[in-house]
C-alpha cells in the first residue's frame, strides 16, 4: 500500500530522493482521507522552503488541508498538471500526482522521517 522506495511524515507527505533533488507528494492515505481534491496551492519555482514548515495547501471538497514540507530546499519544479487538474493528486498521488521537487539543502534531514513500515503504523494509529 506504501511504496518502499519513499520516505514518509507523521502530516502525510511522501519524499522520493534522486541524488540532491526531493519529489514531494501526498501519500494515497490523505487522499482517501480528503476525498476529491479539487484546488491545489504550491510555492513558486526559486521558493526555499524549511523541513515541517508548512509550503502549500490542497482543498477537497470536504476541507482545506495544509502541506508540510519533508525536507529543507529550493522548489526546483512544480507540476503544473495537478495545478490545473488537482483530481491527478487522487488518481496517481505517487507517480503523476507528485507536487514539488526541491534540491535539497540537507540531504540528512531525510534520515528523520519515516520508513514505509513505520508510517503504515502510524497510520493504523491514528
Amino acid at each position: 500500500m506504501f511504496p518502499s522506495d519513499l520516505c514518509y511524515t507523521e502530516e502525510h507527505e511522501w519524499v522520493k530522493v534522486d541524488d540532491d533533488v526531493a519529489t514531494i507528494g501526498i501519500t494515497a492515505h490523505a487522499t482517501d482521507e480528503l476525498g476529491e481534491i479539487v484546488f491545489c496551492d504550491l510555492p513558486s519555482v526559486g521558493a526555499e522552503i524549511i523541513q515541517m514548515d508548512e509550503f502549500g495547501s490542497v482543498e477537497s471538497v470536504k476541507t482545506v488541508s495544509s502541506l508540510f514540507s519533508p525536507v529543507t530546499g529550493i522548489v526546483s519544479e512544480i507540476n503544473v498538471e495537478v495545478v490545473g487538474a488537482p483530481s491527478i493528486i487522487n488518481d496517481s498521488p505517487y507517480d503523476s500526482g507528485w507536487l514539488i521537487k526541491v534540491k535539497l539543502s540537507d540531504p540528512k534531514e531525510v534520515d528523520d522521517l519515516l520508513t514505509p513500515e513505520e508510517y503504515k503504523s502510524h497510520v493504523k494509529a491514528e
